[in-house]
């Protein structure tokens, strides 16, 4: 007769799933545990639905640089990023990170973005301020943070400059704490000096928006998130008055 491929699927799943995988394919619920709790730092387990379990089992677990970015809690944000070797300069892997970090960033409409927040802990920093979203902020809003737009930077091995030691407080966000704003002290202006991703010198003066933008990144490369350095009585959840509502 006709090969059923439906049970003969679920009889190799269930071979090689393990046994706290299957709650949710027996009935006895909707999602599955991808793993027990390990400790109490952890929380309870982390739930899977079914199909993304399945999923994750036939396709493989995701490997860095990821196609999303790493929320905190993940090791890779609080990594000392490690130097690009030479060797690396220009070759295929430094080319696709530097890619997905473009990638990412444009899709997600953030200015900025490191190679640990795409689980690499590599010294690789993007960064791009579109005149289309330079446009989408308020006049009074620009002209109070100094925004102004630069185009695309990708910049390897960077170090910083302080230019300008006075302290502008502005809130701040970042895609790794995601949902959340908090008030962080950043210097007026900074110098950021590094390589393009063909080895070629890059230096980058930048004050107002453009210098905290860089502070923010560079700060990833050292594992420090900008929870680690605001006012802890500014931290805000973005969605707060849509809990009232």
């Amino acid at each position: 007769g006709r090969l059923r491929w439906g049970p003969l699927l679920l009889g190799l799943l269930r071979a090689r799933a393990p046994p706290w995988a299957w709650g949710a394919a027996r009935g006895g619920g909707r999602a599955c545990s991808s793993a027990p709790a390990r400790d109490g730092l952890e929380g309870p387990a982390r739930q899977r639905s079914y199909w993304r379990y399945v999923r994750r089992l036939v396709r493989g677990a995701p490997e860095p640089p990821y196609p999303h970015v790493c929320q905190v809690g993940d090791p890779a944000l609080r990594t000392v990023a490690a130097p690009v070797e030479p060797a690396q300069l220009a070759g295929p892997q430094l080319q696709r990170l530097v890619q997905r970090l473009v990638q990412v960033m444009r899709r997600r409409h953030c200015v900025g973005l490191s190679a640990p927040q795409l689980g690499v802990p590599l010294q690789v920093l993007a960064f791009e301020f579109p005149e289309a979203l330079f446009r989408a902020c308020a006049p009074r809003l620009r002209e109070t943070r100094q925004m102004e737009p630069f185009p695309l930077r990708v910049v390897v091995n960077p170090s910083l400059r302080v230019l300008d030691s006075r302290r502008v407080t502005f809130p701040e966000g970042c895609e790794s704490v995601a949902g959340f704003l908090a008030c962080v002290p950043r210097f007026q202006a900074v110098q950021i000096s590094g390589l393009d991703p063909k080895g070629e010198q890059v230096v980058w003066q930048a004050s107002g928006w453009a210098a905290r933008i860089i502070q923010h990144e560079m700060d990833h490369l050292q594992g420090c998130l900008f929870i680690d350095k605001m006012d802890s009585k500014t931290f805000t959840n973005i969605h707060w008055m849509e809990v009232n509502d």
